[in-house]
């Protein structure tokens, strides 16, 4: 076992730093532990070795104290805590050491509730993992109705709420209540709660505005101590109730992940026997289950993942200096269909600039203008924004249907037909309206960004800006660079992607991409072996390991077969080899047909019938090992094609624009801890320890 502080040796220290405070009404001295580390908002307070040491020595001094009725404990301004100190997790290779760092949470936090006076927590501002455990160990806790995100999200790195959140928090709210936190809003691609949802589910016992949050929470807790107020939570069912909560999230981790993440299973095993267990039971059951999954290849994964998205994305490998990009005051949206509307509403919503759209007749500019207003009016009515706002926001979206209303727009992107001839004319025919210095974007998710430019005057001002669907969700902008798109564009894009609060990807001019490419080689591999014979539902199954969102078929039906057989005849004719064309398929489109599923998921007879006729089906075992196969084939070729700066990028892409599995590290990690990699390239994507245990 080794020294903990020392695997921790760069540790940003949260200092537990206590004051006096005289509560109102005469009801005596509270010892309030403000937790800070030193820095303003951007570094958040986290919990290592050094910083539990601390606690713990400030709960010392308070514990010997006769002369105090009460101790509080807060956080520095807009944070409260957000959990353990992820740095040095990786960095743990011993078991000993990882059970260690579980149970010297558990003997500092659990000290707050043992003391022998009161505890309070004052929640007031973000409160992840421990930063929500610590306060689930006080007596009362109050919460701030600014509180921007309060969540358990260990699952969904590849832990468990290790600090007393799978044992004190079901036993505080019930099971149900509590498996949203640890299981649900996880598994919803780490959902957070805000301040008043936190407090109706019965986290905190009492809500109060920010402004005078820490005032109002001590005249509380004065009045608590002196018998005015009682404080009433709803007794636990722990009979069938508690059961049942767990049965149905049980059906949902194993609809959902195909047992591709273990630690949710393990979280929700650990609340599942929190029913029946004693506290020192279901604290030394959650010690044990945090020095399993801390030495865990899927707890790397998931913290690849996690810097990936939290680094990697707001440093965006290969982006050009900011200071080049050219300032927009105005933007043009080319088309009005329903992607067309939705980047004009994005737009004005982000950027807060006049956005005009063009169309060819009236009806379907109205239509699409329409849409984005009416989308703002659902804001409204949600009470996300004020009625003013709603009204400054649709003064800004326009339509029109002549091309000269760009004669001023610093920013025009293309939603038009995914056909390189239609696209081309109408870069042409704006290029005739806009100034030399305007920015032209496709939004093509396929096209040769390249060859679009190719006929224009400036084609250095034109860069591919493909969102993807639905625009206001998913969070990828992949941000081509054609052949001739110069520094000040690509700037420009960039900055305008930060603007809408996209995470840019920088990628080469290439068939489709970095996502839709690997997406429909996957889906080309699957597709063929459906050709050959084997049945739909298997074909389907097969890719369940990787605990993807949706199996590829229903993936398919969501975006759309014609769409999906467009870009892969676009693919077809770059990589032929790789590419195949499936006539089958062709005919399934032809047919009209929508997807292979009925309404009650069961597959078309239609549908079977146009598959139908191959002789040499497979296995779901030969399916997966031939989609996986593919997948590292192509993603090698990639790198060697600099499609992208480096693995990290495919994995970035993956994740955030095709959902694929945060607790899988994206694609490549999982392709090489199951040795795919090596076999079908003679080496790994990424150097062990990078996402995967160093040995």
């Amino acid at each position: 076992m080794s020294d903990i502080k020392s695997i921790f040796a760069d540790e940003i220290v949260t200092h537990a730093l206590v004051r006096d405070v005289r509560l109102p009404y005469g009801a005596g001295t509270l010892a309030l532990i403000t937790l800070d580390n030193g820095f303003d908002h951007t570094k958040p307070n986290t919990f290592g070795p050094n910083g539990l040491t601390e606690l713990n020595e400030a709960l010392d001094a308070v514990a010997a104290r006769d002369d105090i009725v009460a101790v509080g404990v807060t956080g520095k301004p807009f944070i409260f805590a957000v959990g353990a100190d992820l740095k040095g997790v990786p960095l743990i290779a011993d078991r000993d050491d990882a059970l260690a760092i579980g149970k010297l949470g558990h003997d500092v936090f659990r000290r707050l509730g043992e003391l022998n006076v009161p505890s309070f927590a004052y929640v007031n501002g973000a409160a992840m993992g421990g930063g929500v455990e610590i306060g689930l160990h006080c007596t009362y806790r109050t919460i701030s109705a600014g509180v921007p995100a309060l969540a358990l999200p260990e699952a969904f790195l590849g832990l468990v709420p290790g600090w007393g959140g799978t044992y004190l928090l079901p036993n505080l709210i019930g099971a149900e209540k509590a498996l949203k936190v640890v299981i649900e809003n996880p598994l919803a691609q780490n959902r957070m709660l805000k301040g008043r949802a936190a407090y109706e589910l019965g986290i905190a016992d009492a809500i109060f505005d920010s402004a005078d949050f820490l005032e109002e929470s001590l005249a509380w807790t004065a009045r608590i101590l002196k018998g005015e107020i009682e404080v009433k939570r709803p007794a636990v069912d722990k009979g069938k109730a508690w059961d049942d909560a767990v049965n149905m999230a049980r059906w949902t981790i194993d609809g959902k992940l195909h047992g591709a993440a273990p630690s949710y299973v393990r979280a929700l095993d650990l609340v599942a026997a929190a029913k029946d267990r004693s506290r020192d039971e279901g604290f030394a059951a959650e010690d044990e289950a945090l020095a399993d999954l801390i030495l865990s290849d899927e707890l790397r994964a998931g913290l690849y993942a996690f810097d990936l998205t939290q680094k990697r994305a707001k440093r965006p490998a290969g982006a050009p200096d900011k200071a080049l990009a050219r300032k927009v005051t105005k933007v043009g949206v080319v088309g009005a269909g329903l992607m067309a509307s939705q980047l004009a509403l994005l737009f004005a919503r982000r950027l807060e600039v006049p956005v005009v759209l063009t169309d060819l007749d009236q009806e379907r500019l109205d239509k699409g203008v329409g849409y984005a207003h009416g989308e703002i009016d659902k804001l409204l009515g949600k009470g996300r924004i004020s009625g003013d706002k709603a009204n400054r926001l649709k003064a800004l979206i326009s339509g029109s249907l002549t091309k000269d209303a760009f004669a001023d727009a610093d920013f025009v992107i293309e939603a038009v037909f995914e056909e390189m001839s239609v696209k081309q004319k109408v870069f042409a025919e704006v290029e005739e309206h806009v100034s030399a210095e305007c920015i032209l974007a496709t939004n093509t998710s396929s096209l040769s960004v390249s060859e679009m430019a190719s006929k224009l005057r400036h084609p250095e001002r034109v860069v591919g800006f493909h969102f993807f669907n639905p625009v206001a969700v998913l969070p990828l902008l992949e941000i081509v660079r054609g052949e001739q798109t110069d520094d000040a564009a690509l700037a420009t894009a960039f900055q305008v992607g930060k603007q809408l609060k996209k995470s840019c990807v920088l990628v080469k001019d290439a068939p489709a991409f970095v996502a839709n490419r690997i997406l429909l080689r996957l889906m080309a591999e699957i597709i063929q072996t459906v050709d050959e014979g084997t049945p739909i539902e298997v074909a389907e199954r097969a890719a369940a390991p990787l605990g993807l969102p949706m199996p590829p078929f229903v993936l398919m039906g969501l975006v759309g077969p014609a769409i999906a057989l467009h870009v892969n005849e676009t693919l077809h004719r770059a990589f032929p080899e790789r590419f195949p064309l499936s006539d089958k398929f062709a005919k399934f489109v032809a047919a009209g047909k929508s997807g292979v599923y009925l309404p009650d998921f069961t597959v078309d007879p239609e549908a079977a019938r146009i598959f139908s006729g191959g002789t040499s089906p497979s296995t779901e075992e030969q399916v997966l090992e031939r989609a996986l196969t593919a997948l590292a084939e192509e993603i090698q070729i990639m790198l060697d094609e600099g499609v992208v700066a480096a693995a990290q990028d495919i994995d970035l892409c993956m994740i955030l624009g095709a959902g694929w599995p945060f607790h899988l590290g994206g694609i490549t990690p999982y392709l090489d801890r199951s040795g795919v990699a090596e076999k079908v390239n003679g080496k790994r994507f990424l150097e062990p320890g990078v996402a995967s245990l160093a040995q």
